[in-house]
This record gives structure tokens, sequence and C-alpha cells, in this order.
């Protein structure tokens, strides 16, 4: 089945351009340890997925590109095609002389409603060139006003004209510090609408993403497109075919669905988080060798101390005690800071995959009680290797990993609510004082359901 991505604003045109790259270089790269049947079988997965052909026979993104500004559209395009091993197809954008200067309001009840038509029909357009659609894939920023506002407004037609097919927002946090005085306003409405209309939202925090370019990639001047090629290798090792059974001999054909049925048991618990080990610099490869039993230990203590990178992580984090006569949601002896999981799905790709013991992640105590263990782990296994690393492994988990950083950005936004702070900016465009409270409302209720967990 087909994914249509749907790059929205500056970070998620940039985004898209280089999650594309990831896949097309992972795809042409040497794997010398697959048979050519392999080879063959996972190039043509992963073209399914993410490529349809013209006459040039050189690959054609299946992706719609929008943004109220021309600059990074054209860029993106222009950076694509001279590539010369995929491209964008040329009618599949919109953009425009005017953006949406850092407003959510302006983003969703402006420019949305304005441009719908053309929108959905570049997106329905894209849809119907699929054989099979298995559904689609947006990429956005959460701080802005085109890639939140018009995002959020776009995920709500996609949902009322694809009813049934499957959608997941790619969300970027923005940093703490702050780029955008009224980022917080921008991220509660934001999430506050794609939890209605969304599947699910797979959440990048920058201020992690940064840290892992100074730390593990040994990047001095960090750029963002340093930032956006560690998140499109992230992307990429989930995204690429891998195998959802035990010894499966084809290759998973529903990604997104796979991807949801494994990972969001529950519509009140949306929230997916992203781990990917190991992460180095290229030329440092050679140099280093990994063994399964490591990367699985150093991933599952990632997983339960909540560490979002393989250094630093707090080893003194253990599950806690099953057994209790407390129920283990309130239980007085759950550690501080035990990252409690709904489910999580391990990704294993390159050497020896069919071997490597993952039972230290079906552990009962690393689950919510009110889920059966054995529903709530899942692995997806390829001998092929990812983008040069022999071995490597992902973790994508449904848990408690976003409570601090939504609770600080709901804390903030209030605080500025409360003092009536560019409330204005918001009215002008028709977004009310009740939209706000809304908002406040639904995330509150999901920092408390995870909470609870």
């Amino acid at each position: 089945m087909s994914i249509v991505t749907v790059q929205l604003g500056q970070c998620g045109n940039q985004i898209g351009h280089e999650v594309f790259n990831t896949i097309c270089g992972d795809v042409h790269g040497t794997h010398g340890l697959c048979s050519k049947k392999e080879n063959k079988s996972y190039h043509d997965a992963c073209k399914e997925r993410f490529f349809s052909e013209e006459e040039s026979e050189v690959p054609v993104a299946r992706a719609v590109l929008v943004d109220m500004e021309p600059k990074v559209i054209s860029q993106t395009l222009s950076t694509a095609a001279r590539s010369g091993s995929w491209k964008y197809d040329d009618g599949s954008h919109f953009c425009q002389k005017q953006g949406s200067g850092n407003n959510w309001a302006n983003g969703y009840s402006v420019h949305g409603p304005r441009h719908k038509e053309v929108i959905m029909n570049l997106v329905q357009k894209e849809a119907e060139k699929c054989d099979r659609l298995g559904g689609f894939f947006t990429i956005m920023s959460m701080a802005g006003g085109t890639g939140s506002g018009l995002g959020a407004f776009v995920t709500q037609c996609l949902r009322d004209a694809f009813p049934t097919s499957f959608i997941l927002n790619h969300v970027i946090w923005p940093y703490g510090t702050g780029e955008v005085i009224v980022q917080n306003y921008n991220s509660v409405l934001t999430l506050s609408h794609l939890y209605q209309s969304s599947d699910a939202l797979l959440v990048h925090e920058n201020d992690v993403i940064h840290k892992i370019c100074a730390q593990r990639m040994n990047i001095k001047q960090i750029s963002f497109r340093d930032v956006n090629q560690v998140i499109a290798h992230q992307l990429g090792s989930v995204f690429q075919p891998a195998y959802a059974a035990e010894g499966g001999s084809q290759y998973s054909r529903n990604p997104l669905g796979d991807l949801m049925e494994t990972l969001v048991p529950h519509p009140e618990f949306k929230m997916l988080g992203l781990r990917n080990i190991p992460q180095m610099p290229e030329n440092s490869l050679a140099y280093s060798t990994f063994s399964w039993p490591g990367l699985i230990k150093h991933l599952r203590q990632m997983l339960i101390a909540n560490a979002k990178m393989e250094e630093g992580i707090d080893w003194q984090v253990r599950p806690p005690c099953l057994g209790s006569s407390v129920s283990s949601s309130h239980s007085t002896n759950k550690p501080l800071h035990f990252n409690t999981s709904i489910a999580n799905l391990v990704i294993l790709r390159g050497k020896d995959v069919h071997s490597v013991d993952l039972g230290s992640f079906q552990d009962p105590s690393l689950y919510t009680c009110w889920l059966n263990p054995q529903d709530s782990f899942n692995a997806w296994k390829t001998p092929r290797a990812f983008n040069k690393y022999e071995k490597s492994t992902s973790l994508v988990s449904n848990s408690q990993f976003l409570l601090k950083p939504l609770d600080n950005v709901v804390g903030k936004a209030w605080n500025m609510f409360a003092s009536k702070a560019y409330i204005h900016q918001y009215t002008k465009f028709g977004i009310e004082e009740e939209d706000f409270l809304d908002g406040f409302t639904t995330l509150e209720q999901i920092i408390s359901s995870y909470t609870n967990l």
C-alpha cells in the first residue's frame, strides 16, 4: 500500500525532502549481506510506499507540498530534481505570496478555508495515482502559522475526505527556550485539533534532536539541515520495509495500518515517540562494532528511564514491582521517573536479526495494567542493513514520554491566556476564547490519562 506524504509549511517541506532523500539513499545503497532477491523485494516494497514512476524512470515522490510562501517550495523542488535519483511531481505543490506570520488562527481560519479546494484537489490527484492507498503522513511544525494552523485544518479535511484511511501526523515540538512568543498558544491549538482528526501523532522534540547532533554526531555548528537529517534518518528507520511476522517472507503491505494496530489500542492515547540507535557520524562507523545484546539493553533502559538518546541514560531507574496490593497505575512502589508504556514496537535491521532476544521488552511491569502484555509489544525485523549501519534498532513507543513537555506547554500557554496576552491576534481571525478553553480542556484530559497509566 502507498503512503501519500503531505508536507506543510517551511519545516514540513524541509523535513519531507530529507525523508525522501534518506529513503532513496538507503534503497540505492550497497547491501552485500543480502541476496539479490531480498534487495529486490525491499526495493519494490519501498517504491510502492513512497514513489511512483514516470516515463523518465526517475522515481517521483508521492507527496503534496503546501506553503503560504514560495521560497522553500521552489528550493525543495529544485534540490530534489538536481539529485537525479528522485524528484517531486511538478504539479503537486501549492504556495502563495503571503505567509501566516506565525499566527495559528491565520493559517487555520483564513488560508485553510480559502485554499481548501485547490489543496484537496492536489491530494485527491496524488491519492488516485496509488493502486492501493494506505493513508497519509503529514509533516508539520507545531509552533508557527502555516505548518501548524493550516496543517491542523488540512488534517481535518483529510479526515472528512478519506474517512477510512489512516492519518499519521508527524509533529515537530518547538525548542523549549522559544522560537516565537506565541508558540505555546499555537502548540495548544495544534495538538488539541490534531487529536480530534488524526489516528496518531509521532512527535520529535527539537531540543532532543539538537542534543543528538551535538553529542552523538559531533556537529559543531548545527544547522536546520543537520537537525532535519537526523529526524529523516529516524523516520526512515521506521518506514522502510520490514517483516511484521517472525520468519516472514513478505514485507508488510500496510505500514501505517500496522503501526496503528500495534501502537494505538485506544483513541485516548495517540502520542508516539521514536528512538533510534546507534546514531553517529558516518566517518566513525568503520571503527565501531555493535552487539545486539548491547543495543537491546541500551534501548530498553532508554525506554524505562525516558532517555532520548544513548548517552547519559539513568541506569538507576527500574521497573516497578508487580503484584502489590495497590493497582499498578497508582502504586506507591512505582519508581520516580519510570516511563510506563501502553505499547512498544522494536524494529531491528541488519545482520543476525532473527537471533535477537527481545524477552526484556515483554516484561509486564513495563506496561499499563489494563492491557494484556502479549498485545503491548511487537517486533519487526529485516536482515537488510539500514543506511550504512550494519546493525541498528528503532523503538516506537506509546508511553508517558511526553508528559513533562506537554505539561510545560499547557502551563505556559495558560499563564499567558490568564493575563489575556496576545489573544486579540487570534480573535481578529475568528478564533474565540472558547476555542482556547476547549484546547486546554482536551490537553488536560490527555495529560490526566497518561499520568494515570
